[in-house]
């Protein structure tokens, strides 16, 4: 019989790959008894664990979303894909490169030596693209905002900048989209919209967007139109238009 360590290991393993798992059915996968799995669960809330228990015949254990992060258990494949997401994703121009480095440095240093070979054996540079200027960054929380819109399917209000040579004599108004996609090429982010106002369809960079909550109403998404993504010439110095008619002057540039 496995140790106990080992045993609430693989318990932990089998709650993160199944929503929901019968008692009956934990038990035997871990030869164990019921009440031993009963015991185990107790102890990963401890941990901090969030397992939530249904009693009767058809009863079982499934791990929710919890208030903190527990620590997490992934297998070999899922360790070094997850280093490797890290790196690049310093090169997503989404303002988590700090972020992304730290929790590297995390995973990295408790990665059994096999594994950690392999994810130093691959380093990730980013690099800008020649004759034009870096790529914006884009603050987290604009991300998760127009993400989290896409998702529900709920309209968006927002302030969007568009550099031009004179300044407007007016503050434009707010753009009320319908969002449909989060597309990010060449290192930048872009937001593909139903724009109500002017009833068709727009491309908007993420890094000109300044979302104004709350959010609007939900709507049922129309087709959004097709298009080809990257461009046929590898030479283009410069990230392609967005598939649709780009909002204001110059958008996708």
């Amino acid at each position: 019989m496995p140790t106990t360590s080992a045993r609430l290991l693989a318990l932990l393993s089998l709650l993160q790959a199944r929503r929901d798992w019968p008692g009956a059915l934990l038990a035997a996968r871990l030869e164990v008894s019921p009440r031993t799995v009963r015991r185990d669960v107790d102890r990963l809330r401890e941990l901090g664990y969030p397992i939530r228990a249904t009693k009767g015949p058809d009863g079982g254990y499934r791990l929710d979303a919890g208030a903190e992060l527990p620590p997490l258990l992934f297998d070999d494949e899922q360790a070094v894909a997850l280093a490797v997401a890290l790196q690049l994703a310093v090169t997503s121009g989404a303002g988590i490169g700090e972020a992304a480095a730290r929790a590297l440095s995390t995973v990295r240093q408790v990665l059994p030596a096999r594994l950690r070979h392999q994810v130093d054996a691959l380093r990730v540079i980013a690099v800008e693209r020649r004759g034009g200027p870096s790529n914006p960054r884009v603050e987290p929380a604009v991300l998760v905002t127009l993400g989290a819109a896409v998702h529900a399917r709920e309209e968006l209000r927002f302030d969007y900048a568009v550099p031009s040579r004179s300044a407007p004599a007016d503050v434009p108004p707010p753009r009320r989209v319908q969002p449909h996609h989060l597309v990010t090429w060449g290192g930048r982010w872009y937001l593909v919209a139903w724009d109500l106002d002017r009833a068709d369809w727009r491309t908007f960079r993420a890094d000109r967007i300044t979302p104004r909550p709350p959010a609007g109403p939900r709507f049922t998404p129309a087709s959004c139109p097709a298009w080809t993504w990257p461009p046929s010439s590898p030479s283009a110095s410069r990230a392609p238009a967005p598939p649709v008619r780009t909002a204001g002057r110059a958008a996708a540039r």
